[in-house]
């Protein structure tokens, strides 16, 4: 193990993983937004999202709709499934240097809507045509 993988909580999750297959693994995320709040991750220590492999996106996401089907089921009439990448941010309690997705159940006017999420559509603007050209230059 290299120092990185000796200071990363999450390569040694060993006994908090719920559910895994051959390159990723589920925990419940500490802490938490909402009941249910699950973190996926690639098993090899990976700060990059590009760097993960084709083989550990695919890992990944079977995890993701696996825990997103069960959490429809079961806690929400939906889920919201996110990545973070903010190398700005020094890693603490809320930021881990180790690529993760978040999956938690949603449902309407749920808490996370209640205590933020209501106050962001103000946020929102319409697309003008000189950014949508502009974005359109950039991916190619």
């Amino acid at each position: 193990m290299n120092q990185k993988t000796n200071q990363c909580p999450f390569c040694n999750i060993n006994e908090r993983v719920l559910k895994s297959n051959t390159l990723a693994q589920a925990f419940l995320s500490n802490p938490r937004k909402v009941p249910g709040h699950f973190l996926v991750i690639p098993k090899r220590h990976v700060e990059e999202p590009w760097e993960l492999t084709e083989a550990e996106i695919q890992d990944i996401f079977k995890l993701i709709f696996f825990i997103e089907k069960k959490l429809v089921k079961k806690l929400g009439q939906g889920a919201d499934i996110r990545q973070n990448y903010r190398p700005f941010l020094k890693a603490g309690r809320l930021k881990q240097n180790h690529v993760h997705f978040h999956v938690y159940p949603r449902y309407n006017q749920d808490f996370l809507y209640q205590v933020s999420e209501k106050f962001e559509t103000d946020l929102f603007t319409d697309l003008d045509p000189e950014e949508q050209d502009e974005f359109a230059k950039l991916l190619k």
